[in-house]
Parts: structure tokens; sequence; C-alpha cells
């Protein structure tokens, strides 16, 4: 019905009608965000994380601060679980949470923004001072018609920020679509990027005349807080004149599976968090903080005590002899970061060594409700690149069903193979041996997800990495006719490694 309403409907009435509906909430509450330092983050992977590390930085420094994303809400100590399976909440769900920020005190709001929220203006009336740009890849494309599009509403948060003439803008240099983010008119920047001659294998580096190469270098003035890296009057690439920038510069990043170290402009940084890219959302955090007047010091110590986000590379440890995570990562780009920071928890690889571990078994779906369709195949792929074994089970299906969505992520597994066999016979049996280039990777279709962890669980052995993906800290399961079953994927995994009986052969 939705679909059909959108093509009979023209699409300056929907314009017009979430408009008004993002006018009406902000008016009912009484235009809250008017009293709070709202940061606006956006990108296509990272959000989430970088919003919960920004409050984390915010409130450890004195300054209650309200928070709003994929995951969890905040208010000063207080955190609780989003149920909404909203990134960016309705118009007067989000008014009215910043009203609640507003009544207990909160003098900053961390707001994670998407595209599809300012789609539908929901970050209309909402007085934005910073945004935050992580990073961009081609996701979401049906939702917005083209990456042009997805990309457009992505930059109205910064020409929303650029109106106010002490906005600030933060920028991850190290992405290739950072140009036109930094063009949006935003005068006072801060910028942060890896400093070596070798791309991130996380992101794409910009190239040409519009790439980082461009910018000045980094001082270790700014990184204190000090005079900016440009004078008034001078000029900067991708900029405009008289413009303030700052550029963090990340060396020296040392992955554990413990901790995770970095420097930023020679200041030496540890934190519980794992994986480069993890790295970015940290500095993409320290730079909003320190923006804000907060010391070098200060955020080195609330940094090396923050915690991670649920669901976010979150490792459950009930004793067994092999690691098991849990990721939320359920679009290609995350996914293959998360598949690519697993070396590091190989028990047996020493300091420095690239080992891998001695088995990947991945548990992955694909998203239904019409949901980037063209992208569960290429899941398939990656995953099938990476693991070892792949099992291939249900995940939000909605209104479409769940053995087609499976079928599809499937197909990838079979391409990226090469195997000589028809498709259908390729997976046709739950235990199935495919074989090519080289790599031999055992696939399983399993509708159930319970049973599906409780597989990959059974398989596993000492020094083996378990990863669950695209489920992460959500607390339902969305099936057809609008109902949702309640899920944690983590109190699961325990009780179902709660029925294994593990040996030191195992």
């Amino acid at each position: 019905m939705k679909n059909l309403i959108k093509k009979i409907v023209p699409s300056f009435i929907f314009s017009i009608y979430h408009w008004k509906l993002a006018f009406f909430g902000a008016l009912i509450y009484g235009f809250p965000s008017s009293k709070l330092k709202v940061i606006g983050v956006t990108g296509t992977k990272g959000k989430t994380t970088t919003c919960n590390l920004i409050a984390q930085l915010l409130q450890g420094a004195g300054l209650k601060t309200g928070m709003a994303t994929t995951v969890n809400f905040m208010i000063g100590d207080k955190m609780w679980i989003n149920e909404y399976k909203q990134t960016m909440l309705g118009r007067f769900k989000l008014q009215k949470l910043l009203r609640q920020m507003v009544r207990e005190g909160c003098k900053y709001a961390v707001i994670e923004t998407s595209s599809e929220g300012i789609l539908q203006y929901r970050h209309q009336f909402i007085n934005y001072s910073i945004a935050v740009f992580t990073n961009l890849t081609p996701e979401h494309i049906e939702r917005h018609g083209s990456f042009e599009k997805y990309k457009e509403a992505k930059l109205k948060l910064f020409e929303q920020v650029a109106k106010k003439k002490d906005g600030i803008g933060v920028y991850n240099l190290d992405d290739k679509n950072v140009g036109e983010f930094l063009e949006a008119g935003i005068v006072k920047k801060v910028g942060y990027d890896i400093d070596t001659p070798h791309p991130s294998p996380f992101l794409n580096r910009g190239e040409g005349e519009n790439s980082k190469e461009n910018l000045p270098p980094a001082s270790p003035d700014a990184s204190r807080g000090g005079q900016p890296l440009l004078k008034e009057g001078s000029s900067l690439p991708l900029g405009r004149a008289r413009e303030d920038f700052k550029r963090f510069q990340i060396s020296n990043i040392k992955l554990s599976p413990n901790k995770t170290e970095f420097f930023i402009n020679g200041i030496k940084f540890e934190m519980s968090l794992i994986g480069e890219f993890n790295v970015y959302n940290a500095v993409a955090a320290i730079c909003v903080a320190q923006s804000q007047g907060i010391g070098m010091e200060k955020i080195k110590a609330i940094l090396a005590h923050a915690k991670p986000t649920p669901g976010r590379l979150e490792v459950v440890d009930c004793g067994q002899p092999f690691t098991v995570i849990i990721d939320y990562a359920h679009e290609p780009a995350s996914l293959e970061a998360v598949y690519k920071t697993l070396k590091i928890f190989n028990p047996h690889t020493s300091r420095g060594e690239e080992a891998s571990p001695r088995k990947i078994i991945a548990v992955l779906g694909g998203q239904g409700g019409g949901r980037d369709k063209a992208k569960r195949p290429i899941l398939g792929k990656i995953s099938s690149q990476y693991a070892d074994v792949v099992i291939i089970t249900n995940e939000d299906p909605y209104d479409e069903k769940p053995e087609e969505i499976i079928e599809d992520v499937a197909a990838g597994v079979v391409f990226s193979c090469h195997s000589g066999l028809e498709p259908e016979s390729r997976l046709s049996n739950l235990d199935s041996r495919l074989h090519g280039n080289d790599k031999k990777v055992e696939v399983f279709k399993i509708l159930d997800r319970r049973e599906a962890i409780k597989k990959a669980l059974s398989l596993a052995q000492a020094g083996d990495i378990v990863i669950l993906t695209g489920k992460g800290g959500e607390v339902w399961i969305y099936v057809e006719n609008g109902k949702k079953i309640p899920w944690n994927e983590r109190e699961i995994v325990e009780e179902e490694l709660g029925a294994i009986s593990f040996d030191n052969n195992r």
C-alpha cells in the first residue's frame, strides 16, 4: 500500500507533509534544541559508535549529555536500548526526547542523523551546532534512487550547520567523498586522517585536486587546542578564505584482542574498542570533544575507560576455548571491515604477525522489506571470501519470504567459490562442501536463527572464531504483518554455550 501511495501522490506533497510534521513536533515540545548544543553525526559506517564515544567524552568531562542512536538512548548517566528499529526517531518522538534532555539539565545532545531521516525532514527544526562526517559508501541506494542523491541528503546536515556563524564541521579526510562536505560552507573545520602513504583497507582515499594531500600539515598545537593551522585570510584547498582549519593525524596504530593503541599528532591514546575502523570513530569523537574545550589529557583518561557500543564487535566469553563475537554489520563495507579485524583475535599470533585464526565460522542473513536486494549476494560473497564456514539464516524478513532472502545471500557464496556444480545442487543440502580458488567453504542454510547459532557453536574448535552479524544489540526480529519476535543475541549465545560441554581437545 505504501509503495502504491508513493507512485500516485506527487513527491512535493510528501515533502510538505514531512516538513509540517517536523514543524508541529518541534512546536508542541517548545523547540527544545534551542537550549542545547546539538551534534549531528552522519555517514555510512561508524555513526552509532562515534555518537556513543562523543557522548561518553562529554559526559565524562562533566558536560551533561543526551544521545539518540540506532542502538541506544542516553540522558546523563542513564542509558537504555532503542527498541524502535529507527536510526533517527520520528519527528514527535525525537522532539519529545530532546525536551526530556532539557528538563533533566543536559547541555549537549548527540544525534545519529541518517540520510533517510533527512529525506523525511526529521532534522528540520533541530538546532545543530556541529556536523560530523564519518565516511560515505554506496549503501541504501534503493531508498534514494542514486548514490548522488544519497550524498545530497547527507550534505544537507552540513549545509544546515553552515548557517550558524559558530558552526563546526568534523571530517574524515581519508574518505574520497570528503571534498563536497568540506565545501558545504562551514567555516570552522576539524579534519582527521591516518598519517601513512598506504591506503587504509577500510576506507577509500581521495585522489586528485580534492585529495587530502592538498591539505595543510598537522600541527601539535592543533591537537592541544592551540592556534588554527590556517590564519585568518589564508587559503585552504577544498575550502574558502578566512577559515579556521585544524588537522588531527593518526599514526602508530597497534591492534590487539583487548585494546587498541594509536597516536594523534604525537600524543598516545589507548582504548578497549578494537579494530582500525574504531580508531576512526574514536578520533572523530576526540575532534568534537577538543573543539568544546576539553583538554587532551582529560580526553585520554576518559577514552581509556570508554565502554564499547552494545552489539558492535561485542565479545561473548563463557569460558569456551574459542571466540564468539556479535556485530551489527549488515552492509557490505561494514561486514568486510569486521571480517578484516578478526585476525587480531588469533591467540597464537605473535605481536606484529599477520597470521589468520584457525577457522572463521560466520553466521549472517539479509534484511527483508525491499532493503537493498542487490546487496544480498554481495554479503554472501564477502562472507565466503573470509570465512571457512558460512551459515546463512534469518534476520529481519518483514513481509518477504525468509527462504528467498537466504537464497539471495547464498547466490553470492556460490558465485565466489566458482564451483563446477550447478547452482541448484551446490547448496541443496545443509552440509555442502564447495571448492574453488584453493579455498574450501562449508555452507549451511538454516532458517531458524537460533538453530543457526547453535550449529555454529557446535562446529567451533579451540582457537576458532564464531562471528554473528546482522542483529547486534537489537531486541526484535521483524516478520510479516508488522509482527516482531523478542530477540537478544547475546543471551541466546550464552544459553547455547551453557548447554555445550567443553574439553581441552575441542
